[in-house]
Order: structure tokens, then C-alpha cells, then sequence
């Protein structure tokens, strides 16, 4: 999909828009590259990609702590 390079994209709820297009996105947690193909998460709310699930969960322990933390 698109250049070889880096694409822009803005992440909806179950969607993700290529704004700029290219053939990946980098994990905003390991820095690795993922291909457009096999993207399947990211936040809506930080606007940023994950290549798995742990990935995913690591980032919002970091960003909202408070959302898991125990009353």
C-alpha cells in the first residue's frame, strides 16, 4: 500500500484513514515497523499504533494510571 515509506494515518473507533499514504506505521512503544496490513491496534485517544496487544496495554498503563489503579 503506497510508497515505501512511513504513512500518516488518523486512527478512528474500529478505523484507521491514510492520510499520507506509505507501507507502515512505527509502534509508538517498541519503535518497530508495522505494516499497514497487519495493523490491528491503536489508540484513538493518543492517536498512535501498537504491534500487539501488550504493547498496546504497556502504553496505557504509562498514559492513564489512574484508569487502573485500584480504589
Amino acid at each position: 500500500m503506497g510508497s515505501g515509506g512511513e504513512a500518516e494515518i488518523v486512527y478512528g473507533d474500529g478505523e484507521f484513514h491514510v492520510v499520507r499514504p506509505g507501507a507502515y506505521v512505527i509502534c509508538a512503544v517498541t519503535g518497530n515497523h508495522i505494516l499497514l496490513d497487519d495493523l490491528r491496534y491503536w489508540s484513538v485517544d493518543l492517536q498512535e499504533a501498537y504491534e500487539s496487544p501488550e504493547a498496546s496495554l504497556k502504553r496505557h498503563l504509562e498514559k492513564f494510571p489512574s484508569q487502573y489503579s485500584r480504589a
